[in-house]
């Protein structure tokens, strides 16, 4: 078993996502601190990223065949992304219940929130591909509903009305991650067309019947456009958290000494208590495969989303805490996420938790 873990983790797979992650966050630093960017350049990248890369990841992913185990993991991970945000928050309130006003709320978000869409999705996709990006964004369902509804009230101090459904509903990642689940879900009650697939290891090719909306297969043509779009996602978004670490001065942020408790908190402690729970589930019976409980202990061990921490700015709640603890939490989460990375390859060797 232990040697089965060492093979895992020293992988070229493994070793090659860790590498490149590091690698092109160092070369976003780079450019941007030799000036060879401005300091626009990590702004537009996102944006790109966002508007345009991510989407296209989302509704990617979900062009594949549904396996029992895949779809019953599917619908697991849906249901648990509620409750786990459920969950998230009462911790944040339980972790700071000495705190008070604006210093709590913010604490509280910042701590449910992470930066899954920006920071989290582009790691799953390089070291787990389509399934784990797959199980990724229907986790992300739940996190966008409370990031838009709970997250704002609280910052805000507003009452929830019908502008925020825009919010919530209108994002180009939501709109994709609907429709590919969608398209998934469903596959086998649309209309279907026969396609001729060759066999991996006959290189023989027969005649096979996909729904007409699967793409990947009947139209390869536009769904080769929509994956060199969503493999832009993991460069574009390193290459832009390097430039954004190049912008900050870390050695006046680190001064903060709650940004490194608020760590310790988000990206140790949250994920250990979530694989727990995972695990513990899986043994009841509650099926979740590696990939998905692998994605999301990553996406917990995110440092703030960047909409939390624009709450706190936008609503006048410790915005200078908010941004220290984005600064020194964006730093730490990388190799925080190499320690659960590890983690997960480790155990998947000893615990039977796929």
């Amino acid at each position: 078993m232990f040697q089965e873990s060492l093979n895992v983790v020293l992988s070229e797979n493994f070793l090659s996502a860790i590498f490149s992650t590091i690698f092109i966050i160092l070369m976003g630093y780079y450019l941007r601190k030799k000036n060879i960017v401005n300091d626009q350049a990590s702004k537009v990248l996102s944006s790109i990223l966002l508007s345009a890369a991510l989407p296209a990841l989302a509704f990617n992913a979900f062009m594949a065949d549904i396996k029992p185990e895949t779809y019953t993991t599917g619908i697991n991970v849906l249901i648990f992304g509620f409750v786990a945000y459920v969950i998230l928050i009462g911790l944040g309130y339980l972790f700071y219940f000495n705190k008070k006003g604006d210093l709590k709320d913010t604490l509280v978000v910042l701590t449910a929130f992470g930066s899954t869409t920006f920071f989290g999705i582009p790691i799953i996709n390089g070291l787990f591909g389509a399934t784990g990006t797959l199980y990724a964004n229907i986790f992300n369902i739940a996190y966008r509903v409370f990031l838009y509804s709970f997250a704002l009230i609280v910052m805000s101090g507003t009452k929830f009305d019908r502008k925020n459904l825009k919010q919530i509903f209108a994002n180009p990642i939501i709109i994709a991650t609907f429709l590919g689940l969608i398209l998934w879900a469903f596959q086998a009650y649309m209309p279907q067309v026969s396609v001729m697939v060759k066999d991996p290891k006959t290189q023989e090719s027969a005649a096979k019947m996909f729904s007409i909306f699967r793409i990947d297969k009947t139209l390869p043509w536009v769904f080769k456009g929509l994956k060199y779009l969503g493999d832009l996602s993991s460069p574009l978004a390193w290459l832009a958290i390097g430039m954004t670490l190049a912008s900050i001065s870390l050695k006046e942020a680190l001064n903060d000494k709650l940004s490194l408790v608020y760590a310790f908190f988000k990206l140790i402690l949250i994920p250990a208590i979530f694989f727990v729970i995972l695990v513990i589930l899986n043994s009841l019976g509650i099926h979740f495969e590696y990939e998905a409980i692998a994605a999301i202990i990553i996406m917990l061990a995110t440092p703030p989303a960047t909409v939390a921490v624009a709450y706190a700015i936008k609503f006048e709640k410790e915005a200078v805490l908010a941004s220290n603890i984005s600064l020194v939490n964006t730093v730490l989460a990388i190799f925080a996420i190499i320690f659960w990375i590890i983690i997960l390859a480790i155990t998947n060797g000893f615990v039977p938790v796929a």
